[in-house]
């Protein structure tokens, strides 16, 4: 029955096809260019097709900076992504099946290809049937050839033209004259190669004699090759595949092409050659008449690609905890405890356990002053909030992984929101689909602007920031006004940790010591003093009197583990009492012993300045910008104007004045004691007392929303 069925559908193909290689033979009258001609016919026939393939994979290009982001915004939920991705492609008209297409056609084609190429008595010299069985069957009996191989035609054809007088008594009637005539005169040669030889056969029974033959699979698997070269370069959807789906294709395609090649005769792999080489001009051709990146936002795309990357990241580093299954259950026990719980009014979120001293000052506020109860949600299963909250009753601590806290944050029901993680509804984090009004919080991990080294866009999606200082207030409004913004509600609440600092370096015992000392405290960024000038720096350090204490970030140390070790190396002859490069972060005592810090772009310095009153030394090395509009702002981002408030900074091709730069500062200790005290009082908010000023807005807000709670049941 399958047989029945497949012999009809291969007969249905081969007619129309027969018809078009009986079309290029009768013109050409040379059997090889009659099959790369037919090959060019086939594709031109099929050509809008081509061009409805071509312009759907510019459309799923165009449109995958939405489909990465559903994949973020929903991550880890796969039929919540799968319905939102197949709602995306009927609101755009994409057929995700269209890629398959021409794979789909080429092998349909292929199936009436081969049978026109087997069978040319059929289909190119429209042999009579009963014609065509007296001639197959002499040709059995001549060559011994199987009677019902699909080859057998190209044997009788060959064992007429090498024996026409084995045909004579067929070749008495019109039909079997023709049919043994048109057989001498069709010549299967071609640039020397047999178009009816099949490879497999004639290399197992002579290989030194035919060894030319693999000829033939070879450049059918080359002209495969070439195909994938090309389109993974300028075929737009396969140009932005992973390198996995590139590898994943080339192999299937060479893999078919070699098959091809070796178990079918030569005639079919020409086929398959000339039909590759033609795609690719096709390719090329459809690119200039309609060019993919007349439609496709290409930065747009990428920035949608590292949303992405972020989650996936998060979620991969996740997965190597050894706790990793532990974690799993925890995770699920507390997403369901943190939803079974009605009214809640305050929640803070934090990605890690060192965030908890960005809130500290407000939630101790809020536990002294008031009955609120502290809902804290983070990313860390090893977060010391869980201890805080084993000490006390109304701190609820949940762990939430960095994939679940996608969905968790959507279905968000507390009331207020208080977190630290920028680039709300940007990225991975989105505002709660459940409920509207929740009232979303930002709290800054660092007193300086909001220009320059955030994401463009980054506090957008807020209802209220907790100002550190004045400058904030002016940027923020200064934002609004440029891109034409919700206003947003600005509360002066100060920065908590430079409190606490403050108040921790007061206590701390000081001592006398025998030389001034010296920290050089680098960040991590790209382009830091470690990577950037250190040598030249150490030069005008070094030998001059003063004890240095090299002092690495700890993700430096962290990522870059060779680089550190070649620092250590190299410096490892410098005398111990003059420098120490310290890689233990156990203890912070070190820093606010020292007389000077030195660094570059990193916030340490005025967490240092601020709170000791002691000067910082700044390197210019090159400025880490993640956000370009900067420039747009009527005032210097902090990172720049500050500077000269709390020390001074030496451009790094003046890193030779470095011994008198840090002579000067040593030597002049109470001018910059005044200077530094006046800029923290002019710069920040409430110093000393900034949570309870973000705890008294908080409370309020509550109080408020209560109130109103209760007017509307009134009502």
């Amino acid at each position: 029955m399958f047989g029945t069925v497949y012999d009809f559908i291969v007969s249905l193909l081969a007619t129309p096809l027969g018809f078009i290689m009986k079309w290029c033979y009768s013109f050409l009258h040379d059997y090889g260019l009659s099959i790369v001609l037919f090959t060019l016919i086939s594709k031109i026939i099929i050509l809008p097709v081509g061009i409805w393939v071509h312009k759907n994979a510019i459309k799923i290009v165009e449109i995958q900076p939405a489909i990465n982001r559903i994949k973020a915004k929903f991550y880890g939920d796969k039929e919540r992504i799968g319905e939102e991705t197949n709602a995306l492609y009927k609101k755009q008209k994409y057929n995700p099946f269209a890629s398959l297409l021409p794979l789909v056609i080429q092998v349909v084609l292929l199936l009436g290809v081969v049978a026109v190429i087997y069978a040319p008595l059929d289909y190119i010299f429209d042999v009579p049937d009963d014609v065509i069985v007296q001639l197959e069957d002499r040709a059995a009996e001549l060559t011994g050839a199987d009677r019902d191989a699909n080859s057998i035609q190209i044997t009788a054809i060959n064992a007429m033209r090498d024996n026409p007088d084995a045909f004579s008594d067929i070749a008495k009637t019109d039909e079997g004259k023709a049919a043994v005539l048109n057989a001498s005169k069709l010549k299967l040669d071609f640039l020397g190669f047999d178009l009816s030889a099949t490879p497999s056969k004639f290399l197992a029974s002579d290989f030194a004699a035919n060894y030319y033959m693999l000829l033939s699979p070879l450049l059918a698997g080359l002209s495969a090759w070439f195909l994938c070269f090309v389109q993974n370069k300028s075929n737009v959807l396969q140009a932005e595949q992973g390198k996995f789906n590139k590898i994943g294709t080339a192999i299937f395609s060479v893999g078919l092409s070699l098959f091809l090649g070796f178990f079918v005769p030569a005639g079919i792999a020409l086929y398959w050659i000339a039909s590759n080489l033609i795609a690719i001009l096709q390719l090329l051709i459809l690119n200039a008449v309609i060019p993919p990146k007349k439609y496709v936002d290409y930065p747009e795309l990428e920035a949608s690609r590292e949303e992405l990357r972020a989650i996936e990241t998060l979620d991969a580093d996740r997965a190597k905890d050894p706790k990793s299954k532990e974690n799993k259950k925890r995770e699920k026990a507390d997403y369901k405890r943190f939803f079974s719980i009605a009214n809640k009014h305050l929640v803070f979120y934090s990605e890690k356990s060192g965030f908890y001293k960005y809130f500290e000052n407000i939630i101790e506020a809020l536990l002294k002053n008031t009955s609120v109860t502290i809902h804290y949600v983070t990313n860390d299963p090893d977060d010391a909030i869980f201890g805080k909250a084993e000490e006390n009753p109304r701190i609820k601590a949940y762990y939430i992984g960095p994939k679940k806290i996608i969905t968790f944050m959507m279905k968000m029901d507390a009331e207020i929101v208080v977190m630290t993680t920028p680039d709300l509804e940007k990225y991975y984090i989105k505002r709660s689909y459940v409920k509207k009004d929740v009232e979303y919080i930002y709290t800054f991990h660092g007193p300086t602007s909001t220009t320059m080294c955030v994401r463009e866009g980054a506090y957008d999606h807020f209802d209220t920031i907790f100002l550190v200082g004045p400058h904030q207030e002016e940027e923020i409004r200064e934002t609004e006004a440029m891109y034409n913004l919700p206003a947003k509600t600005l509360v002066p609440v100060g920065f908590g940790l430079i409190d606490n600092l403050i108040e921790m370096y007061g206590k701390m015992e000081k001592t006398e010591k025998d030389k001034k000392q010296i920290l050089l405290a680098p960040s991590w960024q790209e382009d830091n003093i470690l990577e950037y000038c250190l040598d030249p720096l150490m030069e005008g350090l070094i030998g001059k009197g003063n004890r240095v204490i090299l002092r690495p970030h700890p993700e430096f140390v962290k990522r870059f583990p060779q680089k550190m070790e070649a620092i250590i190396a190299k410096y490892k002859d410098a005398d111990g009492d003059n420098l120490i490069i310290e890689t233990d972060f156990s203890s912070n005592r070190t820093i606010w012993e020292s007389d000077l810090l030195i660094t570059d772009w990193s916030g340490i310095a005025y967490e240092f300045s601020y709170a000791t009153k002691k000067p910082s030394l700044f390197i210019n090395t090159p400025m880490k910008v993640l956000n370009p509009a900067y420039e747009r702002y009527s005032k210097p981002a902090t990172e720049v104007s500050w500077k000269e408030q709390v020390g001074v900074s030496v451009d790094t091709d003046k890193l030779d004045t470095i011994p008198e730069v840090v002579k000067e500062l040593l030597e002049n200790p109470e001018k910059y004691e005044a200077q530094i005290t006046e800029a923290l009082q002019r710069n920040i908010y409430n110093v000393g007392s900034s949570g309870t000023a973000g705890a008294k807005y908080i409370f309020s807000q509550i109080m408020k929303r209560q109130q109103a709670q209760k007017d509307s049941k009134k009502k």
